[in-house]
């Protein structure tokens, strides 16, 4: 089942059943005005959408055109966003390029952090930046939003509690970051708002490619019209979503609508070492600040430099068939 928040004047969108090629949709309103309101009361509500999203396939219904553009991001505001760091190359990476060792804690205790989550950035909405010295970066990632999760959950158990994947472009700024947790007291500035894919999809929906509660395809992130990532997700990853999700709710319970993020996606070579570049065969970054980590180990000094107005970014993944799963986030930078 695909889910997606069509635009309509109000803060949290009107609900639609997406059908799997993206083409078509049907508004879900008698069944569930929002899609917190669905997730709220998910026993109840998802298999009267699975049945919708059966009579969309079969065109038993009335829909109308599905145009990405028309989308927020499938939750425009969630009750929690909190974004973990699945992939560690990608913390050994930053790690290294500073000279600093990562704590042997990190290796079994996931990072996170709590983000902002009162307003995201629709799939195709501008992401507005003050200034280009706080360097604005992009991360390509993975997100799951799950329903009631009980305090003290298992990882076995917190896999049940998924109940949409989608897409994230957790947009950062690293020249704020440092500042910030120099005071000892996490992000907060420097984390301003992500957007999400046009469509949220239950597991289900992924088949084999979702498995050990991960995704097994590629990332796909192009940077200015050129693919700039194409990382594996379901490769070096040290924790699952599952595993996230326990984490977060160690010591607090997850209300419904909750959503959490994978990190920043990011592969080893095969040989071990830092990725390499897509143009150069490799499987290339789904961040800007991982190709600087390599140039500064490598060379000394990063080279490329952050996202000013202009740029652009999309964030999209594809089936074994090559057919868009999650529709696709596209952003330009814009000055403020």
């Amino acid at each position: 089942m695909k889910l997606a928040t069509l635009k309509d004047g109000t803060r949290d969108g009107r609900l639609v059943v997406v059908s799997k090629d993206l083409t078509r949709c049907c508004a879900a309103d008698n069944i569930a005005p929002t899609l917190q309101h669905a997730l709220d009361n998910w026993a109840e509500i998802a298999p009267k959408l699975e049945v919708l999203a059966r009579d969309v396939e079969h065109e038993a219904v009335p829909c109308e055109r599905f145009h990405e553009r028309d989308s927020h991001s499938p939750l425009p505001r969630a009750y929690q966003w909190a974004d973990g760091s699945a992939y560690i190359n990608h913390v050994e990476l930053v790690r290294k390029a500073r000279g600093a060792e990562v704590p042997e804690s990190f290796y079994h205790d996931p990072l996170m952090y709590q983000g902002g989550s009162d307003g995201f950035l629709p799939p195709r909405g501008d992401i507005p930046l003050g200034d280009t010295a706080w360097g604005c970066d992009m991360e390509g990632e993975v997100a799951v939003i799950v329903d009631d999760v009980p305090m003290g959950v298992s990882a076995e158990d917190a896999a049940g509690h998924i109940k949409l994947v989608m897409l994230v472009n957790d947009v950062s700024l690293r020249g704020v970051i440092p500042g910030e947790l120099a005071k000892g007291f996490g992000f907060f500035q420097s984390k301003p708002a992500s957007a999400f894919s046009p469509v949220a999809v239950t597991p289900d929906e992924l088949g084999e490619a979702w498995k050990d509660s991960l995704v097994h395809l590629p990332l796909m992130v192009d940077y200015n019209g050129e693919p700039f990532g194409r990382a594996e997700v379901g490769v070096d990853a040290t924790f699952n979503m599952a595993q996230l999700v326990a984490h977060a709710a160690k010591t607090r319970s997850l209300c419904a609508g909750s959503i959490i993020g994978s990190g920043t996606i990011s592969n080893r070579d095969p040989d071990g070492g830092a990725g390499k570049p897509v143009a150069d065969g490799g499987l290339g970054y789904s961040c800007i600040a991982e190709i600087r980590m390599i140039e500064t180990i490598r060379d000394g000094e990063p080279t490329t430099r952050f996202m000013a107005p202009g740029d652009t970014v999309r964030v999209e993944m594809r089936d074994a068939d090559n057919h868009s799963i999650f529709g696709a986030i596209e952003q330009k930078v814009v000055q403020a």
